[in-house]
């Protein structure tokens, strides 16, 4: 468990690192996601966006399951 513990801490240190180049690219803007803006009113629910990572983190810890 230590093992995935520092390599998570990594992972996010690194992502928060890439943050300014990861922003640019439209992965939080995909064709299914909830985007509604009004006058005073934001609301965005990225639910592909969220399918998406989900699939995708499985597929990573699927392969590095101990």
């Amino acid at each position: 468990m230590g093992r995935g513990l520092v390599i998570l801490g990594i992972a996010l240190v690194l992502a928060g690192l890439a943050w300014p180049w990861l922003s640019r690219l439209p992965l939080f803007h995909l064709p299914g996601d909830i985007a509604i803006e009004r006058e005073n009113f934001r609301f965005y629910f990225p639910i592909t966006t969220s399918i998406l990572i989900s699939l995708i983190l499985s597929i990573i810890f699927w392969l590095f399951r101990e």
